[in-house]
């Protein structure tokens, strides 16, 4: 069932307030998370020489900020909770914008990559082709866009508190194939455990040219 304007706001609301109230927490638990399997899936796929612009979307309290920074990058933030995007800049130093994820507002072309490292799955279905329309027009061309979603069979809706929706990978690619991009490889998180305990999908996309109106 289609929402609301004022149900798509309070989607919003109710999952950044779940964050706020939680924020040192969140980053004590999450801080000495592993995750440079997914930092390196973005990483050499990108082109181009260092200094690459990153854009970390969803970047919580700055972990992977800090990461990319100190890789010779020049990552920037985007995080819709306030406390954790102060957070962000105290622990990393880089300029991070406080953006609500339905509410994007993004310079077109400025970015290298873009590392979604769970955050894409709290956008509703109904508003993710938007949104991946947004990140597309954000990027270089050529450039790539990481994502790595908990995996579930497409289902959607309230869980502790945040709003979340759980794609199978073939109804991921829908959604980017549809956004003009192109994958470059998947996988199933952690590492070296049986695949019913993967409970992490992650991906890496291409940026495409889509085609002119009216052409095929």
């Amino acid at each position: 069932m289609k929402q609301s304007a004022q149900e798509l706001t309070m989607v919003s609301a109710k999952t950044l307030e779940h964050y706020s109230e939680r924020a040192a927490e969140f980053w004590a638990g999450t801080r000495h998370h592993d995750v440079q399997q997914n930092i390196e899936a973005l990483l050499r796929h990108l082109p181009g020489q260092l200094p690459l612009c990153i854009l970390d979307f969803g970047c919580g309290p700055g972990r992977d900020l800090a990461t990319l920074r100190n890789l010779g990058h020049t990552p920037v933030g985007l995080e819709g909770s306030a406390p954790l995007a102060a957070m962000a800049r105290e622990h990393s130093g880089c300029e991070v914008l406080e953006q609500d994820f339905l509410n994007l507002d993004l310079p077109p072309a400025r970015f290298d990559g873009i590392f979604a490292n769970a955050s894409l799955f709290h956008i509703p279905s109904q508003e993710l082709p938007r949104v991946l329309g947004q990140l597309h027009a954000a990027l270089k061309p050529e450039g790539v866009l990481f994502a790595s979603n908990p995996r579930g069979n497409d289902q959607e809706g309230w869980n502790h508190g945040r709003y979340g929706a759980y794609y199978s990978l073939e109804t991921w690619r829908r959604f980017m194939q549809a956004a003009a991009f192109s994958e470059l490889e998947h996988y199933y998180r952690p590492a070296g455990l049986p695949i019913e305990q993967q409970t992490w999908l992650a991906s890496v996309w291409r940026k495409c040219t889509p085609p002119a109106p009216g052409k095929p």
